[in-house]
């Protein structure tokens, strides 16, 4: 609290000295002193940056944002820039979620891993120790190709609960799709069965209070996350729910990249077809899913549900092993940077390829030295991404790495049939990732994510099948080629790539 009121002074004082030098004719002292404050102030904030020891173009970008635009670029960085803000925003939540996660693993039982492989076992050994979460060998995967297939499943399992829903979504739209979820939650409620739902606050505007109040009206316990009180100046803006997790009577999951809303059905005149990949999930790969809302949601409401009945493990019975499933949350409550650490070490552990399909590709020193070297060893490296991006400063800025990834080998996709958002990696074949996080920053620094990592799973087959079907609908980008596009291209790339750090 004391460090937010230093902040607050700060922003007044900063306030008057740009005033007092710019609108008022005091005297060239007292203009010279309040330059004076004006700068004392900026330092002692460059030098609080300089102590959170993040990369040097992240810091080197808000020092620049500090010293040369006035006022604004202290408060843009205040509520937007510290890496370490949410060490204290969000320190209760932290601890909660490691308290938790701790008491988990200690009633855990060590499955039998001995059929691992070896990139796999490489992964598995790193996830163990990072992760907090198990590694399950009695649950099933299932891959949703896309909008119609994955919100066809959720509407059937949703009528089919008995016992309660939980939701949580970053995007959820008052549109056709959105109110046809609506109803059967509405109808599911008045049946007696309890719903809960998060929404993020800032992704969810188009949530009409209408809506809302319907479903409280029906029982349903509606809650939104991180509301926007205050607007850009509520310090935990920049840190977004980006989660998009069902849990159904506890047996049945769903997780990865589609929000709730028409376009996501490819129906958005605009943006045409939506690519995306979506998993249900069933047996104790579900129980850690569902551990991740009940956490977000006593952080929501207070409600304390992690001891109640309604946790329960649900394994999946089944004499033919298919693989192992493991669930993991990154974002302000875990520890720092964790699913850019998970992606850096699934590529570490590939022996023959590496494929990648995401909607932003922002990717930090770490990610692209890992490319670079598996491009270098021979290995195949893949990364598609949409033709056309949703973002100015996200398309060009994902292009500024095509040409240091072309000259070491990698393969480069520009996906042409819709809009690619779904966020896959696979390595091997064998190993996978699939969830909400997106390969940029705001993912593996600001954002709440959730996803589920595959050890060879026969659900891995269905993706690498995918994959291949959406290289069909991609033009890959030659080197020489890209390297002929023009100045003003380039130039974009290079301005919009100073942005990288808050993307």
């Amino acid at each position: 609290m004391l460090k937010r009121r230093i902040e607050f002074l700060f922003v007044i004082a900063l306030t008057v000295c740009l005033y007092m030098i710019v609108y008022t004719n005091v005297q060239p002292l007292w203009k010279l002193g309040f330059a004076l404050l004006y700068a004392g102030i900026i330092l002692v904030s460059v030098f609080s940056l300089m102590l959170e020891n993040r990369s040097a173009q992240h810091t080197l970008l808000w020092i620049y944002v500090l010293l040369f635009i006035p006022l604004l670029g202290y408060i843009f960085y205040l509520y937007s820039g510290q890496l370490l803000l949410k060490g204290y925003l969000f320190k209760t939540k932290r601890q909660l979620n490691r308290n938790q996660w701790e008491r988990m693993m200690r009633s855990e039982t060590t499955p039998d891993l001995t059929f691992l492989v070896d990139n796999q076992e490489n992964f598995a050994n790193f996830a163990g120790k990072v992760a907090m979460t198990p590694i399950s060998t009695a649950s099933r995967s299932v891959i949703l190709k896309n909008g119609k297939e994955t919100f066809g499943q959720i509407k059937d399992q949703l009528r089919g609960a008995k016992s309660f829903i939980h939701i949580e979504y970053y995007i959820f739209r008052s549109d056709r799709l959105g109110r046809e979820i609506i109803d059967i939650l509405i109808d599911k409620a008045e049946a007696g069965v309890e719903v809960r739902f998060i929404f993020d606050a800032a992704g969810s505007r188009s949530l009409v209070a209408a809506d809302l109040r319907a479903m409280k009206e029906a029982g349903i316990k509606a809650i939104p996350f991180s509301p926007l009180k205050f607007g850009f100046f509520n310090q935990k803006f920049n840190f977004r729910n980006h989660r998009k997790i069902i849990i159904i009577d506890g047996k049945i999951g769903f997780v990865g990249g589609l929000n709730v809303g028409v376009e996501y059905l490819g129906e958005d005149e605009e943006i045409g077809y939506w690519r995306d990949t979506h998993m249900m999930l069933e047996g104790e790969a579900v129980y850690t899913l569902h551990t991740i809302f009940l956490l977000d949601w006593e952080y929501v409401s207070g409600e304390k549900m992690l001891d109640t009945d309604l946790l329960k493990k649900h394994p999946i019975e089944d004499s033919v092993l298919d693989g192992a499933i493991q669930v993991v949350a990154s974002g302000p409550d875990t520890q720092q940077g964790i699913m850019g650490d998970f992606f850096y070490a699934m590529m570490a552990a590939a022996k023959h390829s590496i494929w990648i399909a995401t909607p932003y590709f922002v990717p930090d020193e770490s990610i692209r030295t890992a490319l670079r070297i598996a491009a270098t060893k021979g290995l195949e490296v893949r990364i598609m991404v949409p033709e056309i991006n949703d973002s100015f400063l996200t398309q060009y800025a994902t292009r500024s790495y095509f040409p240091e990834l072309l000259r070491y080998g990698a393969e480069i996709y520009s996906y042409q049939k819709g809009f690619l958002h779904q966020k896959v990696i696979i390595v091997d074949g064998n190993l996978a990732s699939i969830g909400t996080a997106n390969m940029d920053m705001r993912s593996f620094h600001l954002n709440f994510e959730v996803n589920v990592f595959l050890y060879g799973t026969s659900s891995i087959r269905d993706l690498v099948e995918h994959y291949e079907q959406d290289i069909e609908h991609s033009e890959k980008i030659g080197a020489v080629d890209f390297y002929k596009r023009g100045l003003w291209n380039r130039t974009k790339e290079s301005f919009a790539r100073l942005f990288s750090g808050v993307l």
